[in-house]
Protein backbone atom coordinates (compact mmCIF):
# COMPACT_ATOMS: atom_id res chain seq x y z
CA UNK A 1 0.00 0.00 0.00
CA UNK A 2 1.17 3.49 -0.84
CA UNK A 3 0.05 6.59 1.01
CA UNK A 4 -1.00 8.97 -1.76
CA UNK A 5 -1.60 12.70 -1.58
CA UNK A 6 -2.89 13.22 -5.12
CA UNK A 7 -2.57 12.10 -8.74
CA UNK A 8 -2.10 14.10 -11.92
CA UNK A 9 -2.96 11.97 -14.92
CA UNK A 10 -1.35 13.99 -17.73
CA UNK A 11 1.55 15.97 -16.26
CA UNK A 12 4.09 17.71 -18.47
CA UNK A 13 6.59 19.21 -16.00
CA UNK A 14 7.61 16.20 -13.89
CA UNK A 15 9.96 14.37 -16.19
CA UNK A 16 10.26 13.74 -19.93
CA UNK A 17 7.14 13.70 -22.09
CA UNK A 18 3.65 13.23 -20.74
CA UNK A 19 3.63 11.71 -17.25
CA UNK A 20 1.21 10.03 -14.88
CA UNK A 21 2.34 11.74 -11.68
CA UNK A 22 1.68 10.23 -8.26
CA UNK A 23 2.33 12.64 -5.39
CA UNK A 24 3.07 10.52 -2.33
CA UNK A 25 2.29 11.65 1.19
CA UNK A 26 4.99 12.20 3.77
CA UNK A 27 8.22 14.18 3.97
CA UNK A 28 10.90 14.30 6.66
CA UNK A 29 12.38 17.60 5.45
CA UNK A 30 11.12 21.10 6.19
CA UNK A 31 12.29 23.19 3.27
CA UNK A 32 11.51 26.86 3.73
CA UNK A 33 10.48 27.09 0.08
CA UNK A 34 8.22 24.00 0.17
CA UNK A 35 5.23 24.41 -2.14
CA UNK A 36 3.37 21.40 -0.70
CA UNK A 37 3.26 21.58 3.12
CA UNK A 38 0.08 19.51 2.96
CA UNK A 39 2.24 16.51 1.99
CA UNK A 40 4.39 16.54 5.13
CA UNK A 41 2.32 14.32 7.44
CA UNK A 42 2.52 10.75 6.12
CA UNK A 43 -0.33 9.56 8.33
CA UNK A 44 -3.02 11.52 6.49
CA UNK A 45 -2.33 10.10 3.03
CA UNK A 46 -4.91 7.93 1.30
CA UNK A 47 -3.81 4.30 1.43
CA UNK A 48 -3.92 2.97 -2.12
CA UNK A 49 -2.85 -0.44 -3.35
CA UNK A 50 -0.03 -0.79 -5.84
CA UNK A 51 -2.31 -2.67 -8.22
CA UNK A 52 -4.95 0.07 -8.10
CA UNK A 53 -2.40 2.69 -9.09
CA UNK A 54 -0.90 0.46 -11.76
CA UNK A 55 -4.31 -0.16 -13.32
CA UNK A 56 -4.82 3.60 -13.58
CA UNK A 57 -1.38 4.11 -15.12
CA UNK A 58 -2.05 1.52 -17.84
CA UNK A 59 -5.16 3.42 -18.97
CA UNK A 60 -2.97 6.36 -19.97
CA UNK A 61 -0.16 4.40 -21.61
CA UNK A 62 -1.22 5.40 -25.13
CA UNK A 63 -0.64 9.07 -24.24
CA UNK A 64 2.93 8.61 -23.01
CA UNK A 65 4.64 8.24 -26.39
CA UNK A 66 8.29 7.23 -26.44
CA UNK A 67 9.42 9.59 -23.66
CA UNK A 68 6.54 9.72 -21.17
CA UNK A 69 5.59 7.39 -18.32
CA UNK A 70 5.06 7.45 -14.57
CA UNK A 71 6.66 9.81 -12.05
CA UNK A 72 6.60 9.36 -8.28
CA UNK A 73 6.87 12.69 -6.51
CA UNK A 74 5.81 13.99 -3.14
CA UNK A 75 6.37 14.60 -0.39
CA UNK A 76 9.38 12.31 -0.49
CA UNK A 77 8.81 9.07 -2.44
CA UNK A 78 11.92 7.44 -1.00
CA UNK A 79 10.12 7.13 2.35
CA UNK A 80 7.88 4.55 0.67
CA UNK A 81 10.59 2.88 -1.40
CA UNK A 82 9.52 -0.71 -0.76
CA UNK A 83 6.03 -0.33 -2.23
CA UNK A 84 7.31 2.10 -4.86
CA UNK A 85 9.60 -0.71 -6.06
CA UNK A 86 6.60 -2.99 -6.54
CA UNK A 87 4.81 -0.32 -8.59
CA UNK A 88 7.81 0.50 -10.75
CA UNK A 89 8.48 -3.21 -11.33
CA UNK A 90 4.99 -3.64 -12.75
CA UNK A 91 5.43 -0.56 -14.91
CA UNK A 92 8.77 -1.76 -16.29
CA UNK A 93 7.21 -5.10 -17.29
CA UNK A 94 4.53 -3.12 -19.13
CA UNK A 95 7.18 -1.03 -20.92
CA UNK A 96 6.30 2.16 -19.03
CA UNK A 97 9.13 4.60 -18.32
CA UNK A 98 9.74 5.28 -14.60
CA UNK A 99 10.91 8.49 -12.97
CA UNK A 100 11.58 9.56 -9.36
CA UNK A 101 11.32 13.17 -8.18
CA UNK A 102 13.30 13.23 -4.94
CA UNK A 103 15.45 15.21 -2.53
CA UNK A 104 17.95 12.35 -2.51
CA UNK A 105 18.29 12.53 1.27
CA UNK A 106 17.36 8.89 2.00
CA UNK A 107 19.47 5.83 1.26
CA UNK A 108 18.86 2.25 2.40
CA UNK A 109 18.46 -1.20 0.85
CA UNK A 110 14.86 -0.49 -0.19
CA UNK A 111 15.94 2.68 -1.99
CA UNK A 112 18.76 0.86 -3.77
CA UNK A 113 16.28 -1.78 -4.91
CA UNK A 114 13.88 0.91 -6.14
CA UNK A 115 16.65 2.50 -8.18
CA UNK A 116 17.16 -0.76 -10.11
CA UNK A 117 13.75 -0.18 -11.74
CA UNK A 118 14.09 3.61 -12.10
CA UNK A 119 14.82 5.04 -15.55
CA UNK A 120 15.40 8.64 -14.46
CA UNK A 121 15.83 10.61 -11.25
CA UNK A 122 14.81 14.25 -10.90
CA UNK A 123 17.21 15.22 -8.13
CA UNK A 124 16.51 18.38 -6.15
CA UNK A 125 19.87 19.99 -5.47
CA UNK A 126 18.34 22.71 -3.34
CA UNK A 127 21.58 24.52 -2.45
CA UNK A 128 25.26 23.93 -3.10
CA UNK A 129 26.69 24.15 0.42
CA UNK A 130 26.04 22.49 3.74
CA UNK A 131 25.31 25.68 5.68
CA UNK A 132 22.39 26.64 3.43
CA UNK A 133 21.06 23.08 3.51
CA UNK A 134 21.04 22.96 7.30
CA UNK A 135 19.49 26.42 7.58
CA UNK A 136 16.82 26.11 4.89
CA UNK A 137 16.17 22.37 4.46
CA UNK A 138 16.86 20.94 7.92
CA UNK A 139 19.35 18.35 6.73
CA UNK A 140 22.95 18.19 5.56
CA UNK A 141 23.99 18.24 1.91
CA UNK A 142 26.16 15.17 2.58
CA UNK A 143 23.48 12.45 2.08
CA UNK A 144 22.31 14.20 -1.10
CA UNK A 145 25.80 14.13 -2.61
CA UNK A 146 26.23 10.52 -1.51
CA UNK A 147 22.94 9.69 -3.23
CA UNK A 148 24.23 11.40 -6.37
CA UNK A 149 27.44 9.37 -6.23
CA UNK A 150 25.33 6.20 -6.12
CA UNK A 151 23.34 7.34 -9.15
CA UNK A 152 26.56 8.05 -11.01
CA UNK A 153 28.12 4.73 -10.08
CA UNK A 154 25.04 2.91 -11.36
CA UNK A 155 24.61 5.07 -14.49
CA UNK A 156 21.07 6.17 -13.64
CA UNK A 157 20.06 9.10 -15.84
CA UNK A 158 19.64 12.19 -13.71
CA UNK A 159 18.18 15.67 -14.05
CA UNK A 160 19.21 18.33 -11.56
CA UNK A 161 16.45 20.60 -10.35
CA UNK A 162 16.89 23.72 -8.28
CA UNK A 163 14.34 26.33 -7.21
CA UNK A 164 15.93 29.75 -7.60
CA UNK A 165 15.15 31.91 -4.56
CA UNK A 166 16.23 35.56 -4.49
CA UNK A 167 18.71 36.36 -1.68
CA UNK A 168 19.25 32.64 -0.96
CA UNK A 169 20.66 30.95 -4.06
CA UNK A 170 20.22 33.30 -7.02
CA UNK A 171 23.92 34.02 -7.36
CA UNK A 172 26.39 33.26 -10.13
CA UNK A 173 28.57 31.55 -7.54
CA UNK A 174 25.79 29.08 -6.69
CA UNK A 175 25.16 28.25 -10.34
CA UNK A 176 28.89 27.88 -11.01
CA UNK A 177 29.16 25.32 -8.20
CA UNK A 178 26.02 23.54 -9.41
CA UNK A 179 27.57 23.34 -12.87
CA UNK A 180 30.78 21.92 -11.37
CA UNK A 181 28.82 19.24 -9.53
CA UNK A 182 27.01 18.41 -12.76
CA UNK A 183 30.24 18.15 -14.73
CA UNK A 184 31.75 15.71 -12.23
CA UNK A 185 28.87 13.25 -12.66
CA UNK A 186 28.29 11.74 -16.09
CA UNK A 187 24.83 10.51 -15.08
CA UNK A 188 23.56 14.12 -15.08
CA UNK A 189 22.35 15.05 -18.55
CA UNK A 190 20.19 18.10 -17.82
CA UNK A 191 19.63 20.88 -15.31
CA UNK A 192 16.34 22.69 -14.65
CA UNK A 193 16.29 25.99 -12.81
CA UNK A 194 12.79 26.62 -11.46
CA UNK A 195 11.61 30.09 -10.50
CA UNK A 196 10.51 30.44 -6.88
CA UNK A 197 6.85 31.42 -6.56
CA UNK A 198 4.42 32.06 -3.72
CA UNK A 199 1.22 30.45 -5.01
CA UNK A 200 1.53 28.03 -2.10
CA UNK A 201 0.79 30.68 0.53
CA UNK A 202 -2.91 29.74 0.60
CA UNK A 203 -1.95 26.19 1.61
CA UNK A 204 0.06 27.52 4.55
CA UNK A 205 -2.83 29.75 5.60
CA UNK A 206 -5.26 26.82 5.47
CA UNK A 207 -2.89 24.77 7.64
CA UNK A 208 -2.52 27.64 10.11
CA UNK A 209 1.24 27.94 9.69
CA UNK A 210 3.48 30.74 8.46
CA UNK A 211 5.17 30.59 5.06
CA UNK A 212 8.84 31.24 5.96
CA UNK A 213 9.64 33.00 2.68
CA UNK A 214 6.58 35.21 2.39
CA UNK A 215 8.76 38.35 2.25
CA UNK A 216 11.06 37.01 -0.47
CA UNK A 217 10.34 38.34 -4.00
CA UNK A 218 9.95 36.05 -6.97
CA UNK A 219 12.90 36.11 -9.41
CA UNK A 220 12.60 38.15 -12.59
CA UNK A 221 12.69 36.57 -16.05
CA UNK A 222 15.89 38.49 -16.68
CA UNK A 223 17.54 36.93 -13.64
CA UNK A 224 16.39 33.42 -14.62
CA UNK A 225 17.67 33.91 -18.17
CA UNK A 226 21.03 35.11 -16.89
CA UNK A 227 21.46 32.16 -14.52
CA UNK A 228 20.39 29.68 -17.20
CA UNK A 229 22.96 31.16 -19.58
CA UNK A 230 25.70 30.21 -17.10
CA UNK A 231 24.83 26.54 -17.53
Amino acid sequence: MLRVHSIQSLGTVDGPGVRFVVFLQGCHLRCKCCHNPDTWDIKIGKETSVNEIFDKVKRYKEYFGKDGGITLSGGEPLLQAKDAYELFSLCKKEGINTCLDTSGSVMNDDVKKLLTVTDRVLLDIKYTNDEDYRKNVCCSIKPVLEFLEYLDKNSIRTTFRQVIIPTLNDTEENITILKEIRDRHSCVDSVELLAFHKMCETKYQNLGIDFPLSDIPEPTKEKMNKLNSLL
